[in-house]
């Protein structure tokens, strides 16, 4: 990895190689199943990548209008909108860009329904199997207690399914498929007398399926049981899954300060360049470093910017760093890119393409008129 370290910090960098290795698990889940696999561009929208992806899966999946019209535009292929609500002002451009439009409510059906219906396009609802599989991070769980995604059996008009052809459920966040397993249980306890009216079905998104403890067989078996049983057509769409571990973000070690340990102050946010640290949060994966103490020299590891809490971390090294020392995060091509920010002014971090071939490619290059023209 010496030659990240040549490169002008901070940016991110896209392992090519590694996003092929991913894409390349995703397709052979497509391939054996005919399950069709869409990219949720939440979590990876770096479109200058969209052809190489099309080559493996099926299309994308879209939480409203700027994502369906990149999905479409760049793309191509299935492209599925799901949006808490729709604005009266985007529908019709949305109907553009979309074949499926799922809607989270029974009032956004009726408001929206013809419409869609008379251009063609196939209309699902978001369903809410009240099953809890995550612990602690309830800000990802759409089953958590009052959620506002998703229709609950007891709010479910059975007698209102007019033009409905599919159901879409979404409740993992980066988990494996026994969790799955465990919510279509759920799905086909509360909504088992519906699907056999329906045509197809979607897995949302959450599967953690390029992970190497992934039970991607689990996973077919789930597909396999709702195309047997219901004659359903089986989406999914994850998002971490087609960048998992394929990008780095290089930082530059600025200064060393002390306060009860050494603090080396970054040219990189965990604020403005990887939220989810602090969101989650989580400890992101550190080139060549241990857990606080396992190595001779501990540092917490910290940001530029005024933001009391802007740490992403405590980590231990082999030896002491350095003003000037470069540091390489692991896994930082999802929820970065498309999450990042310019708070406290800084500056959003280049785009780099290491090629298979292992030549760099830059992709976009970011300056004081980023800044200035989103204010």
């Amino acid at each position: 990895m010496d030659d990240l370290l040549k490169l002008s910090t901070p940016c991110y960098v896209i392992d090519e190689e590694k996003l092929i290795h991913n894409l390349e698990i995703l397709s052979g889940v497509e391939r054996r199943t005919g399950a069709k696999i869409l990219l949720a561009q939440k979590a990876f929208s770096c479109y200058r990548l969209y052809p190489l992806i099309r080559r493996y899966v099926s299309g994308t999946a879209a939480s409203g209008l700027f994502e369906a019209r990149l999905g479409a535009e760049e793309m191509g292929g299935e492209n599925h909108v799901f949006s808490a609500a729709y604005r009266e002002s985007e529908f019709e451009e949305i109907l553009s860009y979309s074949n499926h439009i799922i809607f989270n409510s029974f009032g956004q059906l009726d408001k929206y329904r013809d419409r869609a219906l008379n251009r063609g396009k196939k209309i699902g609802l978001r369903i809410n199997p009240e099953c809890s599989t995550q612990e602690g991070h309830e800000i990802y769980d759409p089953c958590s207690p009052k959620s506002r995604l998703g229709i609950t059996r007891r709010n479910f008009r059975t007698d209102d399914l007019y033009g409905v052809t599919g159901l879409h459920f979404h409740t993992l966040c980066e988990q494996n498929s026994d969790d799955l397993k465990k919510t279509l249980d759920a799905v086909e306890e509360k909504f088992g007398d519906i699907l056999p009216k329906m045509e197809w079905i979607n897995f949302g998104g959450g599967h953690h399926i390029t992970r190497d403890d992934y039970d991607i067989s689990l996973l077919e078996d789930c597909i396999r049981h709702v195309q047997e049983k219901y004659g359903l057509e089986v989406f999914i769409e994850p998002g971490e899954a087609f960048a998992l571990n394929a990008g780095y973000l290089v930082t530059e070690v600025l200064d060393i300060t002390e306060n009860d340990m050494p603090i080396a102050i970054l040219d990189t946010s965990a604020a403005c360049h990887m939220p989810d640290v602090l969101e989650m949060p989580y400890r992101p994966p550190l080139m060549n470093s241990g857990e606080p103490c396992e190595k001779p020299f501990s540092y917490r590891l910290g940001s530029q910017t005024c933001l009391a809490g802007d740490v992403i971390g405590e980590y231990s090294f082999d030896a002491p760093l350095k003003i000037g020392d470069r540091l390489v995060f692991g896994d930082m091509a999802i929820y970065s890119m498309v999450k990042n920010n310019t708070f406290n002014g800084m500056p959003l971090p280049a785009i780099w393409l290491k090629k298979a071939d292992g030549a760099f490619e830059l992709i976009r290059k970011f300056g004081y008129e980023d800044f200035r023209n989103r204010l």
